[in-house]
C-alpha cells in the first residue's frame, strides 16, 4: 500500500500538508524564501505531485524540481519526457548552467532571491501555455486596462482599443496626455502616467499601447497572481507595450524604479529602461515575474496573429535599443534565461551599518563548476553577510561564467566605488568573512597613510 505524503522523492497529494513538502525540500537542501515557496505551493496545487530531479520514469504530470543542470543528450531526453501536465522548477536558476535546458522549455516566470533566507532565483516553466490559458478564461480576477496617447494627436488608435474592450466587460482608463512630441509618448511620460494610474485605482493595472486591440480577455497575469508580467520579444528584449502590475509593494517598487530611470535618462528607449528597472528590483526583493506569451504581444502580420489576445498595430524594431552598444551582447543570454547578466548584481543585500560603503562580491568560474558548489557558496556569502556585515552597508553579489564576465562586473563595481572581492565556487566562507576583509582593508589603509 502506498504511504501518504513524501516518499522516495515523490509527493503524494493524499496527505496535502505543508510538512511533507518541507521534508522534500530539506532532503535536497533547497532553501526558498516566502515568495518562492508561495509560488511553488501554487504550482503543486495546479500540477500535483512534485519530485526531485525527476525521480521515477513517468512524467505525465506533476512538478519536477531540478537541482543539477542536465546537458547535451540528457537535457534532450529530459525535454522529450515532459508533457503539458508537467511543470519544471529550478530553485537555483541564477546558474547559467541551466540556460541550455531553459532554452528548450517555455518560460513561465521567475521569482527573485529573498536575501539570506532564500538566496537563489527560482525559475518555472514547462511545455506550453495551454494549461494556464484555458484556466485563466474562468478567472474572476480582472485588471483595469490603462493606456495613453499624445494630446492633439490622432485618437483613432485609442478609439479602436476602447471599442475592442467593450465586449469583455473590463474597466479601463484611456486618456490623452501632454507630450513633448505630438506623434509619440516618451518613456518618462508613459512611466509618469502609470504612476498616476497606480495612485488613482486599486485594481491590478494592465497597460496596453494605444495602437493595440484586444482579441481575448487578458486574464492570464491576474490569474497567475504575479507582481509583474511583461513580454520579451525575441525572447530577450523587454517590451513596455504590454505591462501588468499587480497590487503589491514589489510591483510598485519596479514602477518607481522605472519612473526614476526614465526621468534621469529621458532620451533612452523605454524597453531598455524597463529591463534595467526589472534587473534592479528583482535583485533587491523577491519580484514574482511572469514572462507573457507571444499572444500578449502579437504583431499584425504574425503567423499567430489570429490567436492573439493583444494585437499590436506597429512593428517593433531594434534601431534604438539603448545607449550602450555592448548591452545586447552582455544581456542577451541572461535575459533569454530569465536572469540577470554579469554586469548586473544578481542579489543586493543591505545592513543596518551607518556607513555608506558597499562591497561587491564576484563569484567567478560559475559555468565550469558544480552547480551544488555554486549554490552552497552563494548561501555561505549571504549567511556571512547577514551574520556580520563587517560595517559594509550594502552587498552586491554577481555571478560570472567566464573571465570576460568578471571584467564587466569589476568595471561596474568600480564605477559605483565599491570594494571588490573575487571568490571561487567551493571556497570556504566563514561567518566573519566580511569583518575580516574590513579589518584587512583598515590595516592596509593605515600602512598607506603612515608608512
Amino acid at each position: 500500500m502506498k504511504s501518504k505524503g513524501w516518499h522516495e522523492g515523490v509527493w503524494d497529494l493524499t496527505d496535502g500538508t505543508h510538512e511533507n513538502l518541507d521534508r522534500l525540500l530539506q532532503s535536497g537542501s533547497i532553501k526558498l524564501g516566502r515568495a518562492q515557496r508561495d509560488r511553488l505551493d501554487w504550482l503543486v496545487g495546479q500540477y500535483g505531485a512534485p519530485t526531485l530531479d525527476g525521480a521515477g520514469e513517468a512524467r505525465r504530470s506533476g512538478v519536477i524540481i531540478l537541482k543539477e543542470p542536465p546537458s547535451g543528450a540528457a537535457a534532450e531526453l529530459f525535454y522529450r519526457s515532459l508533457t503539458p501536465g508537467c511543470a519544471v522548477v529550478i530553485p537555483t536558476s541564477e546558474n547559467p548552467g541551466f540556460d541550455f535546458l531553459k532554452s528548450k522549455l517555455t518560460e513561465f516566470g521567475t521569482v527573485g532571491p529573498c536575501g539570506a533566507e532564500g538566496p537563489h532565483e527560482l525559475w518555472w516553466g514547462g511545455i506550453g501555455w495551454s494549461k494556464f490559458l484555458t484556466a485563466a478564461d474562468a478567472s474572476t480576477d480582472r485588471p483595469r486596462i490603462v493606456s495613453c496617447y499624445p494630446r492633439g494627436g490622432d485618437a483613432t488608435a485609442a478609439f479602436a482599443l476602447r471599442h475592442s474592450l467593450e465586449r469583455f466587460d473590463l474597466a479601463c482608463h484611456i486618456e490623452p496626455i501632454e507630450t513633448e512630441f505630438g506623434d509619440r509618448v516618451l518613456c518618462f511620460e508613459k512611466a509618469e502616467f502609470m504612476v498616476r494610474m497606480w495612485n488613482k485605482y486599486r485594481e491590478p493595472l494592465l497597460f496596453v499601447e494605444a495602437g493595440a486591440v484586444l482579441r481575448e480577455a487578458p486574464l492570464l497575469p491576474s490569474f497567475l497572481g504575479c507582481d509583474v508580467a511583461l513580454h520579451k520579444w525575441n525572447r530577450w528584449e523587454v517590451s513596455a507595450r504590454t505591462l501588468y502590475l499587480g497590487r503589491t509593494d514589489r510591483a510598485e517598487m519596479l514602477l518607481r524604479s522605472w519612473q526614476q530611470l526614465a526621468a534621469s535618462y529621458p532620451a533612452i528607449w523605454e524597453g531598455y529602461l524597463l529591463d534595467q528597472a526589472w534587473s534592479l528590483t528583482s535583485s533587491q526583493v523577491p519580484l514574482d515575474t511572469v514572462w507573457l506569451p507571444r499572444s500578449y504581444h502579437a504583431l499584425k502580420g504574425d503567423l499567430g496573429a489570429m490567436r492573439a489576445t493583444i494585437l499590436h498595430g506597429e512593428q517593433t524594431t531594434t534601431l534604438d535599443l539603448g545607449p550602450d552598444p555592448g548591452f545586447a551582447g552582455i544581456a542577451r543570454a541572461a535575459r533569454r534565461a530569465g536572469r540577470t547578466g554579469p554586469r548586473d548584481a544578481f542579489m543586493v543585500m543591505t545592513s543596518k551599518a551607518e556607513t555608506g560603503t558597499g562591497i561587491a562580491v564576484i563569484l567567478r568560474d560559475v559555468a565550469a563548476s558544480d552547480a551544488g558548489a555554486v549554490a552552497a557558496t552563494v548561501e555561505a556569502v549571504t549567511c556571512a553577510y547577514a551574520a556580520d556585515c563587517g560595517g559594509y552597508g550594502r552587498l552586491e553579489l554577481s555571478l560570472c561564467a567566464w573571465q570576460d564576465d568578471v571584467g564587466a562586473a569589476r568595471e561596474a563595481a568600480a564605477l559605483a566605488r565599491y570594494r571588490i572581492l573575487e571568490i571561487a565556487p567551493g571556497q570556504r566562507i566563514a561567518n566573519d568573512f566580511f569583518a575580516s576583509h574590513a579589518a584587512n582593508e583598515a590595516v592596509m589603509t593605515a600602512r598607506h597613510l603612515f608608512p
